[in-house]
Parts: C-alpha cells; sequence; structure tokens
C-alpha cells in the first residue's frame, strides 16, 4: 500500500539535550511534510561536543525493534542512517536495508565519523572500515571532508584543490552510490568561505554551492543539512536545488544564531527558522563544474 504521505525511516541516535541527530531530523522532516520513524541507535545524555556525556549503546535492541516493524509490514519512501552507536550495527543496518527495500526507495547515509580531521568521541577505526561497507549501499552520501578522507583512507588536509576534491569525490561514488555530497571543503588556506560540492554519478556532473563563513561552529548541522536534503529529494526537487536549499538553510540558522551571547554547543536555533523550509525555493547560488 502506497504512503499517503512520505515516509522515512530515521537510523540516527537521540542526544536529549543539544540540537543534534533525532532531535533535528525529526522536525525538519516533519516541517517538510514528511513522516518521520525513528530507529534510535544510541541515547545521549547530550551529543558528543559536551563533557562527560552520559552513552548508551541500543545494538543489542535493534534487532527486536526492527522485528516488530516487519511484523507490522511497514514500507519506507526511504531508508535515511546517521550516527550508529557501534560498529555492530552496521550489518543490521544493512539487513534493514535489504528487508525493508522498495521501486524507487532513496537510501542515504550519512557516515558520521568525525570532523576537523579526528574522529567523534566514542567511535573507533573499526566504524570506518564497516562504514566504508555501508555506503555501498546508499543512493546519496553526505559526508564532511574528514569522513570522506577516512572513507578513501586518505590523508586529512583542512585545504586541498578543486581538482583534487574532485577526484576525491568521483573516487566515493566508484564505490557505490550514485550521488556523494561533500561537506565543509574550504575554499582557500584563509578558510574565508566554504563550499559544498555534489557528483551525480548518473549525468557526470559537479555541482557546488559556496557558503559565507562565519567564526562558530554548531554542532548538529551536519543533521540538519541531510535532512534538508532528504526531504527536497522526496519533494521532487533535483541535486542543485536541493543543495541550494540545505546551505540557505543552514546559513539561515548560524546566522539566527550567531548574533547571541550563547553555547554553541546547543547547535543552531532551528525553532526560529523551521518555518523557513515551507517557503518558495530561492534559486540564488548553485553553479555546475567544469
Amino acid at each position: 500500500m502506497k504512503n499517503p504521505v512520505k515516509r522515512v525511516a530515521a537510523i540516527h541516535d537521540l542526544s536529549g539535550f543539544g540540537r543534534a541527530s533525532l532531535t533535528v531530523v525529526i522536525p525538519i522532516l516533519s516541517t517538510m511534510g514528511i513522516q518521520v520513524c525513528p530507529l534510535p541507535t544510541a541515547v545521549l545524555s547530550t551529543h558528543s561536543k559536551f563533557k562527560n556525556y552520559h552513552f548508551v549503546d541500543l545494538t543489542d535492541q535493534m534487532d527486536d525493534y526492527i522485528h516488530h516493524w516487519k511484523e507490522l509490514g511497514l514500507s519506507f519512501d526511504a531508508i535515511y542512517s546517521g550516527f550508529l552507536g557501534s560498529h555492530r550495527q552496521i550489518n543490521t543496518v544493512m539487513d534493514f536495508m535489504s528487508h525493508f527495500s522498495q521501486e524507487d526507495q532513496l537510501i542515504v547515509v550519512d557516515p558520521v565519523l568525525g570532523d576537523d580531521g579526528s574522529l567523534y568521541g566514542p567511535l573507533s577505526e573499526d566504524m570506518v572500515r564497516e562504514m566504508q561497507s555501508l555506503i555501498r549501499k546508499a543512493d546519496v552520501i553526505t559526508p564532511n571532508l574528514t569522513e570522506a578522507s577516512l572513507l578513501l583512507d586518505k590523508a586529512y588536509a583542512p585545504y586541498i584543490s578543486l581538482p583534487e576534491i574532485k577526484d576525491w569525490i568521483a573516487a566515493l561514488a566508484e564505490k557505490g552510490p550514485r550521488i556523494v555530497i561533500v561537506t565543509g571543503i574550504h575554499e582557500n588556506e584563509d578558510r574565508s568561505k566554504t563550499s559544498v560540492i555534489a557528483y551525480n554519478k548518473k549525468d557526470d556532473r559537479f555541482w557546488k554551492v559556496i557558503c559565507e563563513y562565519l567564526p562558530a561552529s554548531y554542532p548538529g548541522t551536519g543533521d540538519a543539512f541531510t535532512s534538508v536534503i532528504v526531504g527536497s529529494l522526496l519533494q521532487g526537487d533535483s541535486l542543485p536545488i536541493a543543495l541550494d536549499r540545505a546551505v540557505q538553510f543552514i546559513s539561515l540558522g548560524v546566522r539566527a544564531t550567531f548574533g547571541y551571547s550563547y553555547d554553541t554547543n546547543e547547535g543552531i536555533l532551528l525553532e526560529r527558522i523551521l518555518s523557513n523550509l515551507r517557503s518558495s525555493v530561492q534559486i540564488s547560488s548553485y553553479e555546475i563544474l567544469d
């Protein structure tokens, strides 16, 4: 039976405080008119940028959780995975994707591994190796520059040239995904601007959107970015329009938050900008790369 609204299985962690993971994924996709069915991979008191957070790995609970969904005969228009609590969960997620596979389904993997050249606190090199297998099942992947280097076993550098990043992106596409979107690419060595570059293997085209830099870092923006990409593609947007919408939304969130004296670990002020996802698309910034 066809779902009356688009339905997404969201395989992510749940952080009790700090706007990240499911507390970002659910409101964004719901605002975009999409039903979110969360499959929690871990529960954290806060996301890992806070010190002394409490972490509960849900690996041993996921099979029973998924079994009930199988009994109910659920179907999903998209499967969207993010932070996984253990490398042991990779096989569980791959089995989930195989069992719930259907025609015209969108599979998006945000390979959450690290940032600024380092792995996130609870993750190990085992997760990197397993994630290299998981991306083979995806239609779309959205690594940041650190995660791209880890997936390719390349040395991380905060700045790499445009020809080199295009080679990296093409190499990631050869591993299986038809669309690769890499975020957090510095346009120049002084880091005054960053960009997002995407590649669609089907038509062999690269797209880029440039982001104005503000001197602040907000955890959870990667989750928000990929969630807008998922929602946009499910709504029928083209890849460059989806990129534009996602970058504009994150830029708006950063600007709406930046003026406050505020702990950046709390994330962008998502509640102030969600309604913008219902606005008309403002085509303004994407460009095609040679």
